[in-house]
């Protein structure tokens, strides 16, 4: 085969592989990654009350986020979980004050719980099914509904 057909499928390949890596990290959110002329991908209904039992959980946001999202209420930690948890800079953001949340919409908020968020504490979370993250997305959306109602 000659050197640069070789060059053309690897560099398709990685392309499909950054695409397939894509499509895996936004998950039930994004349809884009499948390419223009493909159908939209269902977006995954979420359950909040689902979302609240993976969110105090499996998901352990509970551990900087505080236990529903109050972040006065933490669970007991080990002591060195604990302090890392306050050194964290910039502090994990409070949930339920819709006012200091910088992610406009579910599929950036699902983007990042699944990835990360670089430059802050919040690591990726790969132990959520897709359904998992559906629901913690919809009990997220009920927190910052609950602040706003607070704060009026």
């Amino acid at each position: 085969m000659h050197v640069s057909v070789v060059r053309r499928i690897i560099g398709r390949g990685l392309i499909l592989v950054g695409l397939l890596a894509s499509a895996t990290l936004l998950g039930p959110f994004s349809g884009a990654a499948a390419g223009p002329h493909a159908p939209a991908k269902a977006v995954m209904r979420g359950d909040a009350e689902r979302g609240r039992a993976v969110f105090n959980g499996k998901g352990v946001c509970h551990y900087c986020h505080g236990v529903d999202g109050h972040r006065e209420q933490r669970p007991a930690l080990e002591p060195d979980t604990a302090a890392l948890i306050a050194r964290l800079n910039p502090p994990p953001p409070d949930l339920r004050n819709p006012k200091t949340l910088r992610l406009a919409d579910d599929g950036s908020r699902a983007h990042v719980i699944r990835g990360g968020h670089p430059g802050t504490g919040m690591f990726p979370d790969a132990t959520m099914t897709d359904q998992d993250l559906a629901d913690v997305v919809a009990y997220l959306a009920q927190l910052r509904s609950a602040g706003a109602g607070r704060s009026k």
